[in-house]
């Protein structure tokens, strides 16, 4: 039998608030394992989730976000491969889900907001404000994203996905489809390029003129550029010469950027019973990508190399401090603690929801999410350093590198990839602004 909790038991709480912070019970409201959707929000001021699954999802959306994609498979490769794993889980179960279980225990009881919930200690009030001013400086960074994601969705609705090719205005002599060989110069210099006194010349080093090259370097050899990277580098960010040149504004991407805020706004407008409602898409797509990537990942010649390279533990790393430091923050950057977003979306569950259940489900899927993604990427990287003949280790990167990238190149050399480059960047999208929203 379910025992009530009445506003009386909670009266001291709220004597101090000076409001209301649940609104009174039916006698015959459901138990704390009841999947079932309620009449009715119990607090009238605030509302609550119009089902369970509203919340549940919403976390997911939350707590799996862009590092799982782009963070995580890169960690794990540098950090031991399979063996990286140790560390993960048991800061997962050690940290992750205490935590997890913690904030959304106070948010729920309480029905406030990260700042308002510190009143039960007002010394440490300030903690409340931390955890708004991040957020808030994280949606501005993480809408970026959402807008380079937006243009290269747009982009890639077309015949021939623009990074494919190296005969667009952006591209220079550097480019090549094929970067195994280099360009080499004999008896002489290269227009336009910078060069060393030694013998091998980094391609990035640019703006050196014809004038300041040795009349008697016997051998340059100039490194080539993906158009992948020419795409990114010189057509998206424009990247300027230096600090002192800001550049142009990109209008496309300024339209991106404000489609990218009106989008949020239309998924918050209704607040919860808005937002409610879009994770039921943006938090089950992306997993529904995964799967088609890693079967069409895993049919690719060379995918079962990258594979390997992903899951070979190597013992040794486990020795070293770093491995296990890099662990615990990505489970702190993954489950999304002390960020003030759980507490906000424990604070509209109804006030006998199972916490308990959810703080175990939400980091474990979290977890599970990571580790699938990495079988994804490195199937995909193995394909690619097939395709170029270099070593894995080598077309491996995490960040924005990996995403905008490495991965569009090789979706350009799959069959009809602008298929395969709008299902990757609708998956970014729908990422990205579900841990936007939440």
């Amino acid at each position: 039998m379910t025992t009530e909790k009445t506003m009386d038991d909670r009266s001291p709480y709220e004597a101090e608030s000076g409001k209301s912070l649940v609104a009174s019970s039916s006698s015959d409201s459901c138990s704390s394992g009841s999947y079932s959707m309620a009449s009715g929000d119990e607090n009238k001021e605030r509302g609550n989730w119009s089902g369970r699954l509203d919340f549940l999802l919403s976390c997911i959306g939350y707590a799996v976000g862009l590092g799982n994609i782009w963070r995580f498979p890169y960690l794990c490769y540098r950090n031991g491969g399979g063996a990286f794993l140790i560390p993960y889980l048991t800061f997962l179960i050690v940290c992750g889900m205490p935590l997890f279980f913690l904030e959304i225990s106070y948010g729920q009881f309480a029905s406030l907001s990260p700042i308002a919930v510190w009143r039960m200690s007002p010394l440490f009030k300030g903690i409340g404000y931390g955890m708004v001013i991040i957020s808030g400086i994280v949606c501005i960074y993480y809408n970026i994203i959402i807008t380079w994601t937006l243009y290269y969705l747009f982009m890639s609705l077309r015949a021939v996905v623009p990074w494919s090719t190296c005969n667009n205005e952006w591209n220079d002599g550097r480019c090549a489809l094929n970067t195994k060989e280099n360009i080499t110069g004999m008896n002489g210099s290269l227009f336009g390029y910078g060069v060393e006194s030694n013998t091998s010349v980094s391609l990035r080093s640019v703006g050196v003129t014809v004038a300041s090259v040795a009349a008697n370097v016997s051998n340059i050899t100039i490194k080539k550029q993906t158009p992948s990277e020419q795409y990114w580098r010189k057509h998206v960010l424009d990247i300027s010469d230096g600090i002192d040149d800001i550049g142009e504004i990109r209008w496309q991407l300024l339209l991106c950027l404000i489609l990218a805020w009106v989008l949020v706004f239309l998924c918050l407008f209704k607040g919860v019973k808005s937002s409610g409602k879009v994770v039921y898409v943006t938090a089950t797509f992306p997993y529904l990508v995964l799967i088609i990537l890693l079967v069409r990942g895993v049919t690719l010649p060379g995918s079962w190399d990258g594979i390997k390279f992903y899951l070979i533990p190597r013992w040794e790393k486990l020795a070293t401090f770093k491995v296990w430091g890099e662990a615990a923050a990505q489970i702190f950057y993954s489950i999304g603690a002390a960020w003030g977003a759980l507490i906000t979306m424990a604070s509209y569950n109804k006030f006998h929801n199972n916490v308990l259940r959810d703080a175990i489900i939400v980091p474990i899927l979290n977890c599970g999410t990571s580790i699938f993604a990495g079988f994804v990427i490195f199937a995909i990287i193995g394909f690619m350093a097939h395709e170029t003949g270099e070593n894995v280790e080598d077309v491996i990167k995490g960040g924005p590198g990996l995403a905008f990238v490495v991965y569009p190149e090789a979706v350009a050399k799959l069959p009809i990839s602008p298929l395969w480059a709008v299902l990757f960047f609708l998956m970014l999208f729908t990422i990205g602004l579900d841990s936007q929203v939440s």
